[in-house]
């Protein structure tokens, strides 16, 4: 009998400190609504001084936990998707293991992908459960990314925000996820990137650079690309996806992303506005939105995809079970 994942459970968590638009427009030179015109983005949440990434991480999975209906001990693999570690070891994934108090000794580690990082943990811990390695498995998109965030860099510091999302992924008979599909491309490098490094110079910059008008177009270009392979690759129709869940990173690649499926825009699910581009933790923060809203409900069929620095892009084609 072949063994399938199913997402059981789902959680998120938004750091206390809200950044609205209008407070970002007392130290940059911007508006609320060029901000909300070009990205969509009308607020962010910031992580406290004493706020890390593996507690936001920590928050997300615990809420994940409840939902599953499961125990921290019957976790058996922990994969944290994150570009902005607590250290650059341990591991955020070990910390986190540490922080719910995880004894069995389960394996834990990181994945770096960006905004694209959910996608990637998530097929990792599929096929873990695939395999017959994992029968139960936290997967967290977590990032602080107001630490790398250049503020006064009025062309991308608008975009970012911190966060936390989680999913449980149990093993099951029954197929949830039905596929994943990914792909990276580092020749783009220096069109997204940190330019400090333990190994290229810490003493470089440590804060997001990105031209942003030639990530839209490549962005968009890639995303109508894995749609179209996720639909030909698993024999479906556009009119067969219930819900679109993509990254949020820019109201305009997400309306554009939905007229590539010939979606409506009340079948996407759209946060963005509520807590600005969050990496690899934008997926499963508007999973656990929707999921607890009551808009996906078992049987839909839904689709996410991301694209991020690297570039890194992918997609999941999860039927919800729940």
């Amino acid at each position: 009998m072949k063994i399938h994942a199913q997402i059981t459970g789902t959680g998120s968590y938004l750091p206390q400190r809200i950044m609205t638009n209008h407070e970002l427009a007392q130290q940059i030179d911007t508006t609320d609504n060029w901000i909300v015109e070009r990205t969509g983005i009308r607020q962010r949440h910031l992580a406290a001084k004493n706020e890390t990434t593996s507690d936001l991480a920590h928050a997300a999975a615990l809420r994940a936990i409840e939902a599953a209906g499961i125990d921290a001990a019957d976790i058996d693999l922990i994969v944290v998707a994150t570009t902005t570690p607590d250290l650059v070891f341990p591991s955020t994934a070990c910390l986190l293991q540490q922080k719910l108090g995880i004894e069995n000794r389960c394996p834990a580690f990181d994945v770096q992908a960006v905004c694209s990082g959910f996608v990637y943990a998530l097929a990792t811990a599929d096929n873990f459960i695939r395999a017959g390695q994992a029968r139960c498995v936290l997967v967290v998109g977590a990032e602080t990314m107001s630490r790398i965030t250049d503020w006064s860099d009025r062309s991308n510091c608008i975009l970012w925000g911190d966060g936390a999302g989680a999913v449980i992924l149990q093993a099951s008979d029954t197929a949830g996820v039905i596929a994943t599909h990914l792909h990276a491309d580092g020749r783009y490098r220096d069109l997204l990137h940190v330019e400090a490094g333990v190994s290229s110079g810490l003493e470089k910059s440590s804060a997001v650079r990105m031209q942003g008008s030639s990530v839209f177009k490549i962005a968009v270009k890639t995303l109508d690309e894995i749609v179209d392979e996720t639909l030909a690759a698993n024999h479906l129709q556009k009119s067969d996806i219930t819900w679109l869940v993509p990254h949020q990173a820019n109201i305009r690649i997400i309306e554009a992303t939905a007229k590539k499926l010939g979606m409506s825009m009340d079948r996407v699910v759209v946060t963005v506005d509520r807590h600005a581009n969050t990496s690899a933790a934008s997926i499963p923060l508007a999973l656990d939105t929707a999921v607890r809203d009551g808009r996906i409900r078992a049987g839909d069929l839904l689709l996410m995809e991301a694209f991020g620095g690297g570039f890194t892009w992918g997609s999941a084609l999860v039927k919800w079970m729940v």
